[in-house]
């Protein structure tokens, strides 16, 4: 299996347990590894035998730009479906880092694998 990835995707959502957090826009930072067949698309030269990374970015900004969820975990969750459903991917590790969270770490979040990598 080859993977196409995506690193360092920052976007603006509603996301937090706090009264504060659900009135302001904090980033959320995505990196994707997806599994996907690139072999076609080698040979032809055409994106419409590839993974669009393009397409996938655009839809996930969509999604998270509007998205209000509490958790990162959902968000995380929530964003995974929509890979492997839309973009009929077999497996993906999503990596969602919420900046600033915790005051003393750099980064906080989740690493979620989903689907399967046969």
């Amino acid at each position: 299996m080859d993977i196409v990835f995506i690193r360092n995707l920052r976007i603006e959502t509603v996301i937090g347990i706090y009264d504060w957090e659900r009135e302001i826009r904090q980033p959320v930072v995505l990196d994707l590894d997806m599994g996907a067949d690139i072999a076609r698309a080698a040979k032809s030269d055409h994106i419409d035998d590839t993974l669009d990374y393009k397409a996938v970015s655009k839809r996930l900004i969509q999604f998270v730009e509007e998205s209000e969820f509490q958790l990162v975990e959902t968000l995380a969750e929530r964003c995974a479906e929509i890979v492997l459903d839309e973009f009929e991917v077999p497996w993906v590790r999503l990596t969602m880092n919420k900046i600033g969270a915790v005051s003393a770490a750099r980064d906080v979040g989740v690493i979620i694998e989903r689907g399967s990598r046969d």
